[in-house]
């Protein structure tokens, strides 16, 4: 069997991968490019004025003890005391609304217990941007949730409100009908194959943007860091993808056998959902092999946290 060398089909341009953990927070949730924060925040949030941003500490610790911390990719607050949450979720997770909602109500409980006038607190804003879509056959890429009555919509508060930003709905980028948000999307998606930022692009946050990801102007410490990122990606992707061909192809195969011994009217639909789950844990299983956190390995097959530590 041959083997690749560390580097072959390894392609790095001029712009990095801001869609990796580490790349998005050095883009977003750094001092040096806070400017860029707080231009997608006020293009997000256009009824709200943001000024000053501060940028908070990402783990916050639960006072119940018996309870988890949590830990967000980017806090922040801003002069009138608004607070922020900047999520990224590079793959599809069932449970990332209730992550968003469980995060986000975290952080009005420690305001309230801070003293920052009693249920008078400042509103709260998780933002969630996501490198896959829920709303599949929408072209529209941002999403806007609020605490509302069910029957007619009446707005019950905004001091908690969601946001989600869904990278793939992009389809109008680069159209004369495109929003500032679509070309966002898609240039948060497709930096890394630009040669150059893009003429249509010309506003403050495009600028910003692609000056934050360009490699030229890393450290060497980054640069290198980048480069084991993106081989460690590679490396990763390679393995799910061969995990995946391997250990679904095998698990409908057991599953729609032991489906059609059931009945032939219900075996197959029965089969191939046994299948897909019994492929699901062989991708765990290769992943867990690599090193790979529970965190990631839920990313990447969809299993919850607890049927990973399972295995």
């Amino acid at each position: 069997m041959e083997t690749k060398s560390a580097n072959e089909d390894l392609h790095i341009g001029r712009y990095a991968n801001v869609l990796m953990d580490r790349w998005f927070k050095r883009s977003f949730g750094t001092e040096a490019n806070k400017r860029l924060l707080e231009l997608l925040l006020q293009e997000l949030i256009p009824e709200r004025i943001i000024s000053e941003l501060e940028l908070s500490p990402q783990e916050y610790v639960n006072p119940d003890e018996d309870s988890k911390d949590i830990r967000v990719d980017i806090a922040a607050r801003d002069a009138s005391g608004q607070r922020f949450l900047v999520e990224f979720q590079l793959a599809r997770q069932e449970a990332f609304y209730e992550r968003a909602i469980f995060n986000s109500s975290f952080i009005v409980q420690q305001q309230i217990e801070r003293g920052e006038s009693e249920y008078d607190f400042p509103p709260v804003y998780f933002i969630g941007i996501m490198d896959f879509s829920i709303h599949k056959d929408s072209d529209e890429v941002l999403f806007r949730y609020a605490l509302r009555r069910k029957e007619d919509g009446e707005l019950m508060s905004d001091r908690l409100q969601f946001l989600f930003l869904e990278l793939p709905n992009c389809s109008s980028a680069l159209t004369p009908k495109a929003t500032l948000l679509d070309n966002f999307c898609y240039a948060l998606k497709n930096l890394p194959h630009l040669d150059e930022q893009p003429a249509e692009f010309s506003q403050e946050i495009f600028t910003l943007l692609f000056n934050s990801a360009e490699i030229a102007t890393f450290t060497t410490d980054e640069r290198n860091k980048y480069k084991h990122d993106m081989t460690t990606q590679r490396d990763i992707r390679n393995q799910i993808a061969y995990a995946r061909k391997e250990g679904v192809a095998e698990g409908i195969a057991q599953g729609i056998e032991q489906g059609i011994a059931e009945g032939e009217a219900r075996g197959e639909a029965r089969g191939r959902a046994e299948g897909k789950a019994e492929g699901k844990i062989e991708v765990a299983k290769n992943l867990i092999k690599l090193g790979m956190s529970s965190e990631q390995i839920c990313q990447a097959t969809g299993l919850t946290k607890e049927q990973v530590e399972a295995i």
